[in-house]
């Protein structure tokens, strides 16, 4: 998430923020994280951005994601990446999520869609 968020820094969670509603766009969120087949290991927790609602469809072009074929402005980006990819579909309790920081290949990024149960709670500033 950097350079919105710095590593190695204490970040704090409200994990009362979504009680009185659903995460909204632009929201970042702590998502619970585990590889499959890795029971043995505690589950991680990771900084992302929601950029996609349930039942939207997200795709990437020249680095530029669109919902549902619109373009979405992303004014907390501070560099450019060079995306593509096909649209995703976001299932009806599913939203999808990203960093911040995409500067490196698509495929060596952790993002995508997270189930609406993995969704910790807001990250506070």
């Amino acid at each position: 998430m950097e350079p919105t968020y710095r590593n190695h820094k204490v970040d704090c969670v409200n994990r009362l923020a979504y009680l009185w509603h659903e995460p909204q766009r632009g929201d970042v969120v702590a998502v619970r994280y585990s590889e499959p087949g890795h029971f043995s290991e505690p589950s991680q927790m990771l900084m992302k951005r929601i950029i996609g609602l349930p039942g939207e469809s997200i795709s990437f072009h020249d680095g530029r994601v669109y919902i549902n074929g619109r373009l979405l402005e992303e004014p907390y980006l501070k560099s450019s990446c060079d995306w593509e990819h096909s649209p995703i579909q976001c299932g009806p309790t599913e939203y999808y999520v990203v960093g911040d920081n995409r500067s490196m290949p698509f495929e060596y990024h952790v993002q995508g869609r997270a189930e609406r149960d993995h969704i910790i709670g807001k990250v506070l500033l």
